[in-house]
Order: structure tokens, then sequence, then C-alpha cells
């Protein structure tokens, strides 16, 4: 058992409570003690109180041992040494010096946060020890040193999304302040200067952006291909050349909701370079999931697929209060490499955040089941209407990519929640909460309709991003993709007057008579127009 602790006086009133509470898959290291602490724990401050005369409490700083001599007392701390530490007497120590909570105080049920920047070390070797570590997703049994390496909160969130995406002990999931802070990771730490890489033209604008402000500058080579449907794995083959070192997929694409056949791309790669396993040098097959989510698809279980991008800024965080990315793999040579860009040069995803990004994913199955239900109302509707040409939503029989039968790519990228065949019976189909439309017309027209049916939507909110438990609405030509050329917008099926759809979790039928209305308003003008 642990030395008893004395009481503070009265007049030594503490400024930090510290609650500790049990963490998913967590471990702390030996600076906890484990007769403490038998479960893995991690420590939060809170708002700050004032304690009660008979505050039973640890102090967890070192102070000098030489000027506190005349104490005997010690305290239980966050440190393998039970006699470390000594209590302090001076006003100012005390008031510089970190306080924690009595054992048993870890039966917390919600995951806590961890805002320290800094880790006590238990010696000198200890933080020689974790300075000499090579980079990787997680820690191991020495714990952490600084949160720009890795901290408890950030970790416990990254081991959920691990789990979701199927990862195994080999590899991990790295979290980021953003989705675009994981993409440009994942791709800064698989390419240098002289490489070659191919993308789709149907990539997020920000992915766009990135290759052409940045890495052609940097002496990348990119090419860009038409990745939807069944042609899409020979289109990447016929791209690929000998300094090839990524084949980067987005699907569904954004924000057409096409399909790009993953498990074709996965084999022309093998067939053109040979698997990982006998080349370890073939490219990297990246794939950014977000409009799925790994409710639907799990890119990691398919061969020849090697990492995984979510942004979580979208469905897995779900409430638009979060910028967040994660960035996952089964290969420790890959995680090795981002975990050195992420350290180096762009940054783990805060405490803060990692936390609220934890308690999304926690209604993740019953949200993405909602807005996959919703969204199929609302894009029958818009099927239907005569102001809008062509809807692309997967679950639409009319979908270019929904064939039906076996081989259906469709059917293969909406797993809806299942983890096996037998659970069709009992959870049903979904499809996914985006939806793409073209309004009728071209050029200059389509657009400006584009733009009056988004801006007289009333339930709906004009707001760019995706994926939160409001449904949003953008004009991709005018807003999320205006970086891209007109050219090359067109190419990858980006009209003048496609609409994006980010649908929530309201009222269905709110939704359809927000959208048929905003619609019929746009029609009705144009008429007035023509009579006056």
């Amino acid at each position: 058992m642990p030395p008893k602790t004395d009481t503070l006086p009265t007049s030594s009133s503490c400024n930090r409570q510290i609650i500790a509470l049990s963490i998913f898959n967590l471990h702390q290291g030996p600076r906890f003690s484990r007769k403490l602490f038998p479960y893995p724990t991690i420590l939060i401050p809170k708002m700050a109180f004032a304690t009660t005369h008979r505050s039973t409490l640890a102090l967890s700083r070192q102070v000098n041992k030489n000027a506190l001599k005349s104490l005997t007392a010690t305290r239980q701390l966050s440190s393998s040494d039970d006699k470390k530490h000594a209590t302090p007497t001076s006003f100012a120590t005390k008031c510089a010096s970190l306080y924690h909570p009595s054992a048993g105080a870890n039966r917390g049920l919600a995951p806590p946060i961890y805002f320290g920047s800094t880790f006590l070390l238990d010696d000198a070797d200890h933080g020689a020890r974790l300075h000499d570590k090579k980079e990787a997703a997680y820690t191991d049994q020495d714990g952490f040193v600084y949160s720009r390496w890795g901290s408890p909160t950030n970790e416990a969130c990254a081991k959920q999304i691990a789990a979701l995406e199927g990862v195994d002990e080999r590899g991990g999931t790295l979290l980021f302040g953003s989705g675009m802070s994981g993409i440009t990771s994942a791709l800064m730490s698989a390419l240098k200067a002289g490489d070659h890489a191919v993308f789709p033209y149907t990539v997020y604008g920000g992915t766009h952006e990135f290759i052409k402000e940045f890495a052609i500058h940097w002496g990348i080579e990119v090419d860009f291909i038409d990745a939807a449907g069944k042609n899409g794995p020979e289109a990447y083959k016929a791209a690929l050349r000998e300094n090839t070192k990524v084949v980067y997929c987005e699907t569904p694409a954004n924000p057409t909701c096409r399909i790009t056949d993953l498990k074709g791309v996965g084999r022309v790669v093998d067939e053109v370079y040979g698997t990982r396993e006998e080349n370890p040098n073939r490219p990297w097959v990246m794939v950014d999931g977000t409009f799925a989510t790994p409710y639907h698809q799990r890119a990691l279980d398919i061969p020849g697929v090697d990492v995984s991008i979510q942004s979580c800024t979208k469905y897995l965080g779900g409430h638009s209060d979060i910028l967040a990315g994660a960035v996952s793999s089964k290969s420790p040579e890959f995680c090795h490499g981002i975990a050195k860009v992420q350290k180096l040069i762009t940054a783990p995803l805060n405490p803060m955040d990692s936390y609220l990004l934890m308690r999304g994913i926690r209604t993740l199955d019953v949200r993405m089941q909602r807005h996959g239900e919703n969204a199929l109302q609302v894009a029958k509707m818009l099927d239907e209407h005569p102001l809008v040409a062509s809807t692309f939503y997967p679950g639409l029989e009319n979908h270019p990519d929904n064939t039906g039968g076996d081989d259906c790519l469709v059917s293969q990228a909406f797993r809806s929640g299942r983890d096996s065949p037998e659970d069709a019976s009992i959870m049903p189909q979904t499809y996914g909460g985006m939806i793409a439309f073209i309004v009728a017309g071209e050029g200059d027209l389509a657009l400006e309709r584009a733009k009056k049916v988004c801006e007289g939507l009333r339930v709906v909110n004009l707001a760019v991003s995706l994926g939160s438990v409001e449904s949003l609405v953008e004009h991709p030509a005018s807003m999320t993709h205006a970086m891209i050329p007109r050219e090359d917008r067109l190419a990858g099926g980006l009209d003048d007057g496609l609409i994006r759809i980010s649908v929530g979790i309201e009222r269905a039928s709110d939704l359809v008579q927000d959208l048929k209305q905003s619609l019929d308003r746009v029609m009705e003008e144009e008429r007035a127009e023509k009579a006056a």
C-alpha cells in the first residue's frame, strides 16, 4: 500500500482539481503506480476549486530536495519512486506544484482529457530512452515525453479509429488537426522530388490545390485520370510509371458520389509492381473514404490498399464543432514515416478535439443509418423534379455504378455497418448521406440557377463541409472547387450547375419540402420574368 498522505492546512487552497479516469486501451507506462492505479489511467485538470480541510492529495512535481531538508512527509506521486517528492511548505512552491486526487478516483465512465504538454520522467535514462525511440503510431511501456510526439487522449481516440478501420497491432492510426493536414502528411511522407503520383480528376479541392501549389513545385510528377466506375483500374494502370510512389483514390468521389473499384486498383498495382511483401518499394495505394466512413467502407480490408484517410471533421466528428483528420495503415513502415512528418512538420490533434471526436464516434453507427434513410427520400424527390437534370446518389437505380449483381461497386462500397453477410437480414441497407444533383441548363444559366437554389433554402444550411447532424448544401463551382480550372473541373464531372447536399438527421419530410420549395421558386421566378 502507498504511504498515507498528510493534509494541507486551511490556508493552502489548491488551484487545480485533477480527476483520474480509465481510458480505452491506453498504457501510461511505469510512472504510474500499478498498485495505486490497477487499470490504465490518465489525468485531467478541471476548473479551479478550493480544497477542504482534509483533502488527501498527491503531489506530482519534483522540488529541490536540498531546500526542503526539514520536511519529512512525502506524498504518493505519479512516479515509480514514492520518496522522490516532498511536501512543500512555502506558499510559492505550493502554488507552483501539481496535486492529484486520492486512490480510487479513476472510476469515471467517460474518457478524460489530458492537457499536459510534457510528462514526468523517472530518471535521466528514462528520458534518453524516450528520445531515442523510432517514431511510431503509439507509445510503449515507457509512456510519453512531449505532446508534439503524442499524448494520452490523442492516442486513445486514434486507437478507437484504428479499431473501426480494422488495423491490427502492426500498424496504427495517427490523428491530425484537420483532414487536409492528414492528407498532406500522408503525401509528404511518401513523395520526394523525382517521384510520380496518380490522382483522380474528382479529388477534393484542397488536395488538388496542394498538388498544384506545392507538390509539383517540389519536383513531384503528377497525372490525373478518370477513376470512376469499372474502367477506373485500367485508367490507373495506364498512368503507372517506374517512379510512381503514390496511387491516390477518393471514393465515393467528392462531390459526384461516383465509386472507384478499389479491388481493381489494388489488383492492377499488384500486377505491375508485385505485392508489398514481394516488393516493399511498390507505390502506396491511398484511399480518402471520408464520404463513406468505416461504417460503409473499410478500405484496409481490400488487398493492395495501404492507407485509409478520413476527414474526421465530417461524419466521424459529426457535429460541425471540430477540425480533425485520421490516417490509418497496417504498415509499420508507413506509420513510422508519417509519424515523423507529424512530429516535425504538422502536429497531432489537440486533446480537447480528440475527446470531442471520441464522443462523436460513439454515435456514428446510429447517425449513419439515419443519414442514409433521409438521403434516399431526398434523392428520390430530386430525381423527379423538372429543374433537376440529373441526380447522383448511390442508392438510386440510375446511379452509373449501381449495376446490380455481385460485382456492383455500390454494393461493395456500402456495407451499412455490417460485420458479416448474415447481418443483412437485421441491418437495413443504406447508401450514405451525400447527394449531388445538376440543375438544368448550360454554362452561366446553370451556374446562376444553382446559386439561387442554394440561397433559397430555409431548413438546409448554406455552408461548406459535410457529415454533420444538420443538413448542409454547397455549390462546388463557386465554393469548394472554385480554385480548380473550369476545364479540369468539367473533366472530373463537376458541372457548373452541380449542387452538393450533406443530408442530416432532421425529419426527412422537412428536408424534402425545403428543397422542393426552393427549386419551385426558381422556376416560378423565371416564368414571371418571361411573362414580364
